[in-house]
């Protein structure tokens, strides 16, 4: 008997215009639904075993990595700012497929938070094997002169600053064959006039990434990042303006925004043995779009 292989989903080309007001954005109110699980990954057990923390794992990429590890055999905690009902769905979804899920509601721009997460993760799965540094916010603005210094504070506090708390927290914890895994962005690489600031952020998130990278080669601990395109995540609809999103994406090579799931296979890639020579290194995966290193 000749086994068949599900087709791949269809991927919506433009979204309806809509616009929230509330950052950093609700899953649950997104028309459509982004895709989080999907429907052709097949699991190997990569991760079976392995206990993770992933920031902004409540919606978006953050939930499909969640649940995508869970299905390789992780558990999972979610580190989350204010969106309770979203957190709750996957932490629904991580236990669905059998593993263990912790929510931790806060700022990550708060270092005595970020112990504390840490802590009680390890205290709750007796160790800590995968850091995935994905929470994020931005702010558009036409001009410099229109990013305010709390502006410009409250970015990189959650972008640079809370990825550095939360790793700094994390690492005394982290042995041999552990992972750190940083989202950084298309915009590190190629700029965007309208996100001068988060895209100054992701360009430190890189460095971040490829210094770490060197300095816990010798423990072991791997330091890589993944740098998504467009992405169909809360953060869009909470982020630009309605006919804004109904355009979002439509200029990738792809002629699309990527769905969550469609990201999820890479930070399974870099958290799992198959990149055990990978470390300093950034994966692409933005549609087609060619970048410089």
């Amino acid at each position: 008997m000749t086994a068949t292989q599900t087709p791949a989903p269809q991927r919506p080309a433009s979204f309806p215009p809509q616009h929230q007001d509330r950052r950093p954005g609700l899953e649950a109110a997104m028309h459509p639904a982004p895709e989080s699980v999907s429907p052709i990954y097949k699991a190997a057990g990569k991760l079976m075993g392995k206990t993770a923390i992933i920031t902004g794992g409540d919606s978006g990429i953050g939930r499909a990595v969640a649940v995508t590890f869970a299905k390789e055999g992780a558990d999972v905690a979610i580190v989350f700012l204010n969106e309770q009902a979203d957190a709750e769905e996957t932490k629904r979804l991580v236990e669905q497929e059998g593993r263990r899920c912790l929510l931790f509601r806060g700022d990550i721009g708060d270092p005595a938070f970020c112990r504390e997460a840490v802590e009680q993760t390890v205290r709750a799965f007796g160790k800590l094997d995968i850091l995935v540094n994905n929470a994020a916010e931005q702010h558009p603005a036409d001009s410099i002169v229109n990013i305010t210094p709390e502006q410009l504070e409250r970015t990189f506090r959650t972008n640079v600053f809370g990825m550095f708390h939360l790793t700094r927290a994390a690492v005394p914890h982290l042995k041999a064959g552990a992972a750190i895994i940083n989202t950084t962005s298309v915009t590190a690489f190629r700029g965007n006039p309208t996100l001068v600031d988060y895209a100054s952020s992701k360009g430190a998130q890189v460095a971040f990434t490829r210094s770490l990278a060197l300095q816990l080669a010798e423990k072991g601990i791997r330091v890589n990042a993944v740098a998504p395109g467009p992405v169909w995540t809360p953060l869009i609809p909470s982020t630009f303006g309605a006919q804004e999103v109904a355009r979002f994406g439509s200029e990738t090579p792809l002629k699309r925004a990527a769905q969550p799931d469609e990201l999820a296979p890479a930070y399974v890639y870099l958290a799992s043995d198959d990149s055990s020579y990978v470390t300093g290194q950034v994966l692409h995966v933005n549609g087609g779009e060619i970048v410089g290193d």
